[in-house]
């Protein structure tokens, strides 16, 4: 590794939400960074004006903090490197761009798209190189008169990397080891568009992990095509001493099949591939997002991390300060990692686990709401005692309604299956003993309670299964539910004989 300090840059581009490949690639970024020492930036590229979408950049800064990956540098944060928005870097391409033109390491294009899509009906597999450049309109082949009068004109133009055949190229990855090319596959790329005066993200890309003294690329294998061409852009600019290292990460895919991960997998098998909700402002579309979704960040970072990286043991629950410690490019796999959203499930319950009673209840709150039940109605105590009693049941917060709300709503309707299977003819004489042995109790929250009531089923000679069963629908409205005098002892004495009362009234044996 570089002994020079650490800086790492994570450079989406505002086109939609950000895809959770993109959250995982920003995630190694900051744990490396992190663990080195070093700087974590955040650069928005925003050169392809054609794609851009409103709210993209704030979504990927709001997902970002969400997640607890921390910018030192940024668009909002400021820094010594800025602008960190690539549109507001014109000048500084203008003069890189001159800089190549002026060096024979790049010349101007004027091919119409006509002119290149005759080019490609033409010639099978058509390439803009060595080959084939002199054939078509630009510096190289026109006069220097014709290109002076193209350009006084305001012809529209593109600069082009004038890359030579016959060269092997050596790209040094971290994760993959010594990639080799011959430089007589690569095209003459367009660095430079006069028609928005943007560059193309290779140019940009370069100049700017130079400018920002970045020492490490970290990015998805997609672009391991484009490092090639990039080493040769930091030799023709003179800065080969000082190019980052490389690192190409292996690809989210598909949870069934092959293939990359899409937001079509997460649609039909149901599960968010964004970290946030995004609304399109195009289509109108609503995108789930993690957030939305009930996960807690915590969970989502770890899940994350271990798509594609191991800790070197069978370690899986690691807070961020452990992860930041154990991160290594020495345990990251080169395949892809199959998405498995259902692990994604797993890290959260577990997560919710390491909750306290008092956090959960906290969270349970809103949830409690959104279903018409003041939270404030009752103590702190209660709704901390609830959570308690369920929150092993559960994945997401708003489990906790599915798993408690009988603690809030006495039950109106009754499991016609535990009906047909618990409650006899004789069940509603059985139960109405029961309340006046509860009544009679000397202390009903107590532990003595169920030790009494167990006590008087087996001196009746009941069947202890049908009547445990038939108390608990009556609470309950179904056969479920933590340990049974749990419940009660939360409930109270008088909302317990309420409802066995009206369960005794409602309920009718099934024919």
């Amino acid at each position: 590794m570089s002994a020079r300090k650490v800086r790492v840059r994570f450079a989406p581009s505002p086109t939609g939400p950000l895809h959770i490949g993109g959250v995982r690639t920003a995630l190694y970024n900051y744990l490396f960074a992190r663990q080195h020492g070093g700087d974590m930036i955040l650069r928005i590229e925003d050169t392809d004006s054609q794609r851009f979408v409103p709210g993209a950049e704030e979504y990927i800064n709001e997902a970002l903090h969400w997640l607890g990956i921390k910018i030192d540098e940024g668009v909002r944060e400021g820094g010594s490197y800025g602008p960190y928005k690539q549109s507001e870097r014109r000048d500084i391409y203008r003069a890189h761009v001159k800089q190549l033109l002026d060096a024979d390491r790049a010349y101007i294009a004027f091919d119409t798209p006509a002119e290149l899509e005759a080019a490609r009906a033409a010639t099978p597999n058509f390439q803009y190189d060595a080959s084939t450049r002199l054939q078509m309109r630009n510096s190289l082949s026109l006069p220097r008169e014709e290109v002076e009068r193209l350009l006084a004109d305001g012809t529209p133009y593109v600069v082009r990397f004038r890359i030579e055949p016959g060269r092997e190229v050596v790209v040094n990855d971290l994760l993959r080891g010594e990639v080799k090319i011959s430089s007589s596959v690569l095209d003459d790329k367009v660095l430079y568009k006069s028609a928005d005066d943007l560059p193309t993200y290779h140019l940009a890309n370069i100049v700017d992990d130079h400018l920002m003294e970045v020492s490490h690329v970290i990015r998805g294998e997609e672009w391991l095509p484009s490092a090639p061409l990039h080493v040769l852009l930091y030799e023709a600019f003179g800065w080969s001493d000082t190019r980052p290292d490389f690192v190409h990460l292996p690809l989210l895919l598909k949870p069934d099949g092959k293939g990359k991960l899409s937001k079509r997998d997460g649609d039909r098998l149901g599960f968010p591939v964004f970290p946030l909700e995004w609304h399109d402002p195009k289509s109108g579309d609503v995108s789930s997002g993690y957030r939305e979704k009930g996960y807690l960040p915590e969970a989502v970072v770890n899940f994350l991390a271990l798509l594609g990286w191991n800790p070197g043991d069978d370690t899986e629950l690691m807070s961020m300060d452990e992860l930041i410690q154990k991160f290594s490019f020495d345990h990251c796999s080169r395949s892809g990692a199959k998405f498995a959203f259902e692990k994604g499930k797993w890290f959260n319950h577990e997560y919710l686990q390491r909750l306290s009673d008092a956090e959960l209840a906290q969270l349970f709150k809103p949830v409690l709401k959104r279903h018409g039940v003041d939270p404030e109605a009752y103590s702190p105590e209660y709704l901390e005692q609830v959570v308690g009693l369920v929150k092993s049941r559960i994945n997401f917060v708003d489990d906790l309604w599915d798993q408690a709300s009988f603690f809030f709503e006495a039950p109106t309707t009754y499991d016609p299956k535990a009906i047909k299977k618990r409650w006899s003819p004789e069940m509603p004489a059985i139960l109405g003993q029961l309340i006046e042995l509860l009544r009679d109790l000397p202390d009903f929250a107590g532990p003595s309670t169920e030790a009494a009531v167990l006590e008087w089923i087996a001196s009746k000679g009941y069947h202890l299964g049908n009547v445990m069963n038939a108390f608990r629908l009556t609470v309950v409205g179904e056969c479920r539910g933590p340990h049974m005098f749990d419940i009660t002892r939360l409930l109270g004495l008088d909302e317990t004989v309420k409802r066995l009362e009206r369960g005794i009234a409602t309920i009718t044996p099934a024919e």
